[in-house]
């Protein structure tokens, strides 16, 4: 990640922990006013994004820290630490819904003030909808584990939001105030998903998980394309962790080249892969012909 990179994400994730804050309070509020379970239970859901927004912050600015000798290979991995941890708070606020909800379908009791309490929890949602989706993108681009994290569970916090007031209003139609708990289960099932997929996400970066297949399609051309003069590229393998992707690769040359001829075609090599993988850590391995391929072959497109 570039330094302007660095900073957005920074900059990003220290602004999430006043506006989770303000969004909370409104979807208290809107629970205050009516007494509806599955406002509350929306708005528990909320007091996570704030413990979430906390950590995010504190752990992304560690995992930019450079690298040190107790960390030669950077800190970036604390950002699948941070988004593990939201993932088990999503769940714990699933659990304590369900617990809130079950209470509720033995006694359901209409809404009181309904038109103001849904109208305090849409503007909660819309203002979560778009923050969710700036964190989202901001966090693919710049490959933040954890601001992509905060974002698909401020967006899972928007699809609740939505549920519960097609629910409500379901209920204020009909005049069934059971739909009020029923639909705050629902809305835990939902949230239980989400946050199994956050800490499954996570959890494949941790155990140095591959690149996706269409990037690792990219590296591979780029080598094929830039290492003329070489005779084979052989054992190439990646991994992410956070905002860095280390790739790694044996070159064959001929017995012959010098070590400078040699070192010139990993120089090219590095710009080229860097420039389909922006911010890559890459090391090469260079074998003299003769030296048995194994692992993930590449081809190289011989000069013309």
């Amino acid at each position: 990640m570039s330094d302007n990179g660095d900073l957005t994400v920074r900059k990003l994730a220290m602004w999430g922990i006043p506006l989770s804050l303000g969004v909370m309070g409104l979807k208290m509020v809107a629970w205050w006013v009516t007494g509806s379970v599955a406002l509350l239970s929306d708005g528990l859901e909320s007091t996570v994004n704030v413990v979430a927004a906390f950590i995010a912050f504190f752990v992304i600015r560690y995992a930019q820290k450079p690298a040190d000798h107790d960390h030669p290979f950077g800190h970036h991995k604390a950002e699948y630490l941070s988004a593990v941890t939201e993932g088990v708070l999503i769940v714990v606020a699933a659990l304590l819904i369900v617990n809130e909800a079950i209470g509720y379908l033995a006694e359901p009791r209409m809404l009181d003030a309904p038109v103001l309490g849904l109208a305090i929890n849409f503007a909660a949602g819309v203002i979560n909808a778009l923050w969710a989706r700036l964190l989202i993108q901001t966090g693919r681009k710049h490959r933040s584990a954890a601001l992509a994290a905060d974002g698909q569970h401020i967006m899972s916090d928007v699809v609740t939001s939505v549920g519960v007031l097609v629910g409500l209003l379901l209920a204020l139609a009909t005049g069934y105030a059971i739909f009020d708990p029923v639909l705050a289960i629902l809305v835990a099932i939902n949230i239980l998903y989400q946050g199994w997929k956050v800490i499954s996400q996570s959890i494949g970066g941790l155990m140095d998980q591959a690149v996706e297949p269409q990037e690792e399609e990219a590296i591979k051309q780029a080598i094929a394309t830039h290492a003329a003069g070489s005779i084979g590229v052989h054992d190439l393998k990646t991994r992410r962790a956070g905002t860095v992707t280390f790739i790694d690769f044996h070159m064959v040359v001929p017995g012959a080249m010098s070590v400078r001829q040699a070192h010139d075609i990993c120089d090219r090599l590095e710009d080229a892969i860097r420039a389909v993988h922006e911010g890559a850590k890459i090391a090469i391995h260079v074998e003299p012909e003769g030296e048995k391929a194994h692992g993930i072959r590449v081809k190289v497109v011989k000069e013309a």
